[in-house]
């Protein structure tokens, strides 16, 4: 998961960019960076770190231009550390690229071997960003002949990358001297839109990950980018579009609308918070059916993005509503901290519960999800310290139990508390009195109830269905031991592990 900006504007375009990256900050909180252009000369400036700790004024002062992208790193692929790293990538053959991607890429070790071997081209780093800039300059540059670009060039090398390019991808990339372009994978996984601002000196058009981006920066929201779509906009203010893959269909991942969003964004035209709201009422609708007769006096969200869901079932349920825990906001985010021990440790830095609410009573904790069950087992802990009687606990989102491969960091079976485990296992893992889960089927209808054209999700971390269907047991195995999921006494091939994740891949 990553936040991506692009903008064309009448004025300087840095401020727009800091901006917006600060309201996409939940997105990646690992790298931060913005490239601009000014004539045909880009400023590039990017480190390690959260926006504001970034960029200074020394900084901003040297991104002159009217024009370029921005982007919020949370490391997927690639190592989480190395500066190297952080986004925008660049590259000067052809023409000169600037690029920044949200998604993953399912078949990024086979591409570095394709674009060294056949394409000539070098990838200096682990990041699945620079192989798809890379693939994306040799398509420019095969399809112009290293003569100068037109719009439908750029929108058949747009549909090069998607021929070549297996996974996820929402795209923005700066072209020098001919304009921005933006581009979404076929199975639209990765959310993407695009907005415009109408001025005097003639419309400004911006590109983000989110809809909130374009509120804040006061920007009209036109539309999403669709599934396999081209949005490109020359330096005249003129908005092309293409559709650039044979075979496009709308599978958001349904994680966006569980956690990884912000809840005032709308998403292929779903409200995120009206969905956390849906969410809540079909989990109470459940917890009727099959906690008949459980005795519940307080319903408490951990916050935040399982508040609107908490909310709503103690509505529909008729039984009060209270926030039990404050959170300290200066404290990273758990999910996407590394290594348990410190995620452990994240957990009371971050939250501290009040301890009134608990005192003698049966309360039941909503929580967005369960995914490796850390966090829930010390906030159990935490209620009980607090006084409470019996400790519920209820998810908003169905068990995850498969590796995410398509943005977001959990890849690894081992470190899923639902994988092989029943949930009464589950609820005594995480030492709770009670457990329920959402339905995957009732999730699914709290997104597809308020955009009915939205038929297929990327719900693969829920039920193991790789949409892209290209994800073997074998690749499976090759990431999580090279993120060190396998077995800890076998020592790890680089080398075999790269040719068995390719195998796995041209075998299908």
């Amino acid at each position: 998961m990553c936040g991506i900006l692009g903008v064309v504007s009448q004025t300087p375009a840095n401020q727009l960019l800091y901006d917006g990256l600060q309201v996409l900050q939940h997105r990646g909180q690992d790298a931060a960076g913005i490239a601009t252009l000014d004539g045909r000369t880009f400023h590039l400036h990017k480190g390690n770190g959260l926006v504001r700790d970034v960029f200074r004024t020394r900084n901003m002062r040297a991104l002159t231009g009217n024009a370029g992208i921005g982007h919020v790193r949370y490391p997927t692929a690639g190592s989480a550390v190395d500066h190297n790293e952080a986004q925008p990538f660049y590259v000067n053959s052809p023409f000169g690229i600037m690029l920044g991607h949200n998604g993953n890429l399912t078949n990024a070790e086979e591409l570095k071997r394709q674009l060294f071997v056949d394409d000539l081209r070098h990838v200096n780093t682990n990041s699945d960003s620079e192989v798809l800039l890379n693939v994306l300059a040799h398509e420019l540059q095969a399809r112009s002949k290293g003569l100068r670009l037109d719009v439908p060039t750029i929108f058949a090398a747009v549909s090069g990358v998607h021929q070549r390019c297996r996974g996820a991808y929402a795209v923005v990339a700066m072209i020098a001297g001919y304009g921005l372009l933006a581009f979404r994978d076929s199975y639209g996984i990765r959310p993407l839109v695009v907005g415009v601002h109408e001025t005097e000196q003639g419309p400004e058009y911006l590109v983000a990950s989110e809809s909130v981006a374009l509120d804040t920066l006061g920007f009209k929201f036109l539309r999403d980018v669709e599934p396999g779509e081209a949005v490109f906009i020359d330096f005249d203010g003129n908005l092309h579009n293409r559709q650039c893959s044979d075979k496009s269909s709308l599978n958001p991942c349904i994680f966006e609308y569980v956690y990884l969003a912000r809840p005032d964004s709308v998403i292929d035209g779903v409200s995120v918070y009206e969905t956390r709201l849906r969410m809540g009422e079909y989990l109470a609708d459940k917890l009727r059916r099959e906690w008949d007769g459980v005795d519940i006096d307080v319903v408490i969200p951990i916050p935040d993005s399982s508040r609107p869901s908490a909310l709503q079932l103690a509505n529909r349920l008729g039984i009060p509503f209270r926030e039990g825990f404050v959170k300290n906001r200066y404290i990273g985010r758990t999910f996407i901290m590394p290594g348990q021990a410190m995620r452990k440790k994240s957990v009371r830095q971050k939250l501290n519960a009040i301890g009134m609410e608990f005192k003698d009573k049966n309360v039941l904790l909503v929580d967005d999800s369960i995914v490796r069950g850390t966090t829930s087992r010390e906030i159990v802990q935490m209620a009980r310290d607090a006084g409470a009687r019996k400790v519920y606990f209820a998810s908003a989102a169905p068990p995850v139990c498969f590796p995410n491969v398509y943005g977001i960091d959990m890849p690894s079976r081992a470190e899923l508390i639902a994988t092989g485990r029943s949930d009464e296992e589950i609820c005594r893992e995480i030492s709770a009195d009670r457990l329920i889960y959402q339905d995957l089927d009732d999730l699914k209808k709290a997104v597809s109830e308020i955009n009915p054209g939205i038929t297929g999700f990327d719900a693969s971390c829920f039920d193991g269905n790789y949409i892209t269907g290209d994800i073997t047991p074998q690749y499976l195995d090759v990431i999580e031991a090279r993120r060190g999921g396998g077995k800890a006494d076998q020592p790890i091939d680089e080398d075999q592990m790269e040719l068995d994740l390719v195998m796995s891949l041209s075998s299908m």
